[in-house]
């Protein structure tokens, strides 16, 4: 499995506190600094997008494509799509997270049992033919919940997944034949705030 490294964001605070309701010469800036300073410290220009808390705007979905990602993920759905900005769609392609994050589970009532690895184990036994996008974050995940995700990550492979990186994911899509749907602000279990959202229901062929 390959690695892949992408943009966050340029200042996290900045961009979860304010970009839902910036104006396009605030987002364009701020995705201009964070692009600057990928190529900056990496020799190379951003292949990849990945907002901080799935925060995102209009402008900020078609600035993935004028600055040429090949793809993002900044939102929580159900599977790969073009974005609708607007009255039009990015051809950038959207690889939503699809199952929650662990710190989104702990301490919820509503989980299958007490154990939140479990949990996500059995909504990863649903039908999803592209498979499932996972978000983890490094100071969870890496640190103090690392014997649950190395359950998790066992769990998996005994499921029959294959792990690999986003970049893996998005070569074996067809991209062309991606739906198009909006983008709402809605709530997640587990997490403060809205988050940017695939809407349920498709609005057009990619092509």
């Amino acid at each position: 499995m390959q690695g892949e490294v992408g943009i966050h964001c340029y200042d996290h605070i900045r961009w979860q506190d304010r970009v839902a309701t910036a104006d396009p010469v605030w987002t364009e800036r701020e995705m201009q600094l964070a692009a600057e300073r990928f190529a900056d410290v990496f020799g190379t220009r951003a292949q990849v997008h990945g907002a901080a808390g799935w925060q995102m705007n209009a402008m900020a979905f078609e600035l993935t494509e004028r600055m040429g990602f090949r793809y993002a993920s900044d939102t929580r759905g159900s599977g790969p799509f073009f974005p609708i900005a607007g009255d039009r769609i990015v051809r950038c392609p959207q690889l939503p997270t699809t199952l929650p994050t662990l710190d989104e589970l702990i301490g919820r009532e509503d989980v299958i049992g007490p154990d939140p690895v479990a949990h996500l184990l059995d909504l990863a036994r649903a039908d999803q033919p592209m498979g499932h996008v996972y978000t983890l974050h490094a100071e969870l995940e890496g640190m103090g919940l690392r014997p649950a995700f190395a359950r998790l990550l066992e769990g998996w492979r005994a499921q029959g997944w294959t792990l690999g990186a986003l970049d893996d994911y998005c070569a074996r899509l067809e991209v062309g034949r991606l739906p198009a749907c909006r983008v709402v602000a809605g709530r997640v279990e587990g997490r403060s705030g809205t988050l940017a959202l695939q809407a349920a229901r498709a609005e057009g062929a990619g092509e």
